[in-house]
């Protein structure tokens, strides 16, 4: 069977006429028509027993420019081939293996390459979709000279392409929150300590101990810790809505979810272009502890790039990890949809009295065109509906923005802008 797969249609052919040539020998009685027919069926064999050689001494590497893409972007990829052993290689046709994402998987031909050479081939790639795509890995195809048989082989290195999530360009009058959160913290400490002690703000899961101020531990009743760089940043915490069923359990992209990952991500550029130091709460993140580290732009959005959903996480194991930022008054923002007013009770929980929270509400029916879920918003708002789950956020002091689209992003940054709660204040 594993000959017969690997015969090109003219070794079909071939086969096929040298069997019935032999057959038709042997009944007529002819033995020259016999030994034609002979011929022409171990031509194929032999072809193959000539073209099963090792595997080709071929090293491939690639290069992606640039290796971060943003959505829609072309890409360049290089791709290098070396000789690496001490024969000629034979002519090959080649394939890349690309995620159906990136575009059409390119076919070219490798010429022969001499020991040591090398040879480089480019193509493009380009994606709507933001993620990790996996470049290769490159099958070879090499045929005999009467074009009889082939052989595949594999060439098992694979480079990763990083696409980017859509970032949009979120302005506002202004910062959210006035306070500088726990990391920004000016304490009243200074008449008691001096100049030198205004730089102590409150202990942290993972600080070190040698680092208590023992003074101002007493004096505060709470354990403090001297920081040693005096940061004024503001501190804000992301939060991105990983939930499975709150997106849809379809394995296909989601909607909802992606629109997510976009509002977080174009809110934390616009936090950082505002000074704020960012730590992004996820269904990663919060897995691996790299929560608990701040993120600058460029680590933000790669992280964002790999999010993914998460069946069996709910808003409790992100709300969990929150409230360990959010006790000082630090600034919340987050991504959620519309969906299960339970779940959406423990993200309520983290704002703390005096601190700002805000929210990007997704109405999934509107993100992924769902008619029913549409209606049933409609009804919602002429008051048909048992209470949304976004109201528990806004009875608990959260300032919320309804999102349909994307599209809806920097219009709902800008009302979060102008209306924020403060403080238990009422209103939206």
């Amino acid at each position: 069977m594993r000959f017969l797969q690997v015969l090109t249609p003219r070794g079909v052919v071939f086969l096929s006429l040298g069997l019935l040539t032999s057959v038709s020998g042997v009944l007529l009685g002819y033995p020259d028509l016999t030994r034609i027919g002979v011929a022409l069926t171990v031509l194929p064999a032999m072809a193959l027993v000539l073209s099963r050689r090792r595997p080709p001494s071929l090293a491939v590497s690639r290069v992606v420019s640039p290796r971060r893409l943003h959505p829609e972007e072309p890409g360049s990829v290089e791709a290098t081939f070396r000789n690496v052993g001490a024969r000629r290689t034979p002519l090959y046709l080649a394939q890349e293996h690309l995620d159906v994402e990136l575009g059409d998987a390119p076919r070219f031909v490798l010429h022969t390459l001499e020991p040591g050479e090398r040879r480089t081939l480019r193509y493009q790639v380009r994606s709507s979709r933001r993620g990790a795509y996996r470049l290769g890995p490159l099958s070879l195809r090499q045929r005999d000279p009467f074009g009889l048989i082939y052989v595949a082989v594999r060439l098992s290195s694979t480079t990763e392409v990083l696409l980017l999530p859509r970032v949009y360009d979120l302005t506002g009058p202004g910062a959210l929150a006035q306070g500088r959160g726990t990391e920004g913290e000016q304490p009243q400490m200074v008449a008691l300590h001096g100049e030198d002690d205004v730089s102590i703000r409150q202990y942290r899961d993972g600080d070190e101990l040698r680092r208590v101020h023992w003074p101002a531990t007493a004096h505060r009743g709470e354990l403090m810790v001297r920081q040693e760089d005096r940061p004024a940043r503001r501190r804000a915490v992301l939060l991105l809505d990983s939930r499975g069923g709150a997106h849809g359990r379809s394995r296909g992209p989601s909607d909802t979810f992606e629109g997510a990952v976009s509002a977080v991500a174009s809110a934390g550029r616009a936090l950082i272009r505002e000074g704020y130091v960012v730590h992004l709460l996820s269904a990663h993140t919060v897995a691996t502890g790299a929560a608990g580290h701040p993120m600058d732009l460029s680590d933000l959005l790669e992280t964002l790039a790999r999010a993914a959903r998460d069946d069996d996480l709910g808003l409790e194991t992100v709300a969990a990890a929150a409230h360990t930022f959010t006790s000082g008054g630090v600034l919340a923002v987050a991504a959620v949809v519309d969906h299960d007013a339970e779940e959406m009770r423990h993200l309520a929980a983290i704002r703390e009295p005096g601190s700002t929270a805000v929210a990007f509400v997704l109405e999934r029916g509107s993100f992924a065109h769902d008619p029913a879920r549409a209606r049933r918003a409609e009804s919602a708002e002429a008051g048909f509906e048992p209470e949304r789950p976004a109201r528990v956020l806004e009875e608990a002091g959260w300032s919320t923005a309804r999102c349909a689209s994307e599209a809806d992003l920097a219009p709902a940054w800008m009302s979060l802008h102008r209306h924020p709660r403060r403080a238990g204040a009422g209103g939206r």
